[in-house]
């Protein structure tokens, strides 16, 4: 009777929808975990980034140096990239002499693009964790009717039901929602987790578009001689 009852053969005696079942919840467990390990590494990698981007770009070196070191090496940051795809649509429009409010629009236009592909690689894979969340208990349901159902087949072709015929079966059929669980409430948690997480990521990305649109406009005033003063001469120090 406790072997009987034993996870292993449980499974092992399942039939054979119901272990597919289990097979599957399992496999999209361990990928679920995956994911939640890979997204925990891959958010604190980007606030690691932006915040050491964010020092850099207070330090006060001037845009154009920055724009250039950016250039010369491999952009690690979202805030990086962010910075480098509206410099490099601004200056691109003060060659051609455009009006002051054609460049700050550009620029802000091609930060605003940037800012949602960054975006989209951040949030990419979170809509999985929301799926597993949401469908693998129905799936594990769906597993244990299906299991019950067997079991009821059975018990109709014997003269007598007991206890220790009925629980075997009873629980074979169990294991599949208690597994839909264990694979549907780490994800619920750590999407919720993550989705925090990334909100904060993206206001910081939308606050420092809006800090680095007011020292562009700083530098497109009349008489301006060029649009790469240094941010300490716009930026006071301490008013940030």
């Amino acid at each position: 009777m406790n072997q009987s009852l034993s996870i292993t053969a449980l499974i092992l005696q399942a039939s054979i929808v119901v272990q597919v079942v289990i097979a599957g919840l399992a496999l999209t467990s361990l990928v679920s975990w995956a994911v939640i390990f890979g997204k925990l590494i891959g958010l604190k990698r980007v606030r690691g980034g932006n915040e050491g981007f964010e020092r850099e770009f207070w330090s006060g070196r001037s845009l154009t140096e920055m724009n250039q070191a950016i250039g010369s090496k491999p952009s690690t940051a979202p805030m990086e990239r962010i910075f480098a795809s509206g410099m490099r649509e601004f200056l691109k429009l003060r060659e051609r002499r455009l009006d002051a409010g054609a460049q700050l629009d550009g620029a802000r236009r091609a930060m605003r693009a940037s800012y949602q592909r960054e975006l989209d690689v951040i949030e990419s894979n979170l809509s999985f964790l929301a799926s597993v969340g949401s469908v693998s208990p129905y799936v594990g349901l769906f597993g244990t009717v299906w299991g019950i159902m067997h079991a009821f087949t059975t018990f109709g072709s014997l003269q007598q039901v007991t206890l220790s015929s009925v629980a075997p079966a009873i629980a074979e059929a169990l294991i599949a929602t208690a597994i839909g669980l264990f694979a549907a409430i780490p994800a619920v948690v750590a999407y919720n987790r993550l989705a925090r997480d990334i909100d904060r990521i993206a206001i910081q990305l939308e606050t420092f578009i809006e800090e680095f649109t007011n020292i562009l406009q700083r530098n497109v005033g009349a008489g301006q001689a060029s649009a790469t003063t240094q941010i300490h001469s716009t930026v006071a120090p301490g008013a940030r």
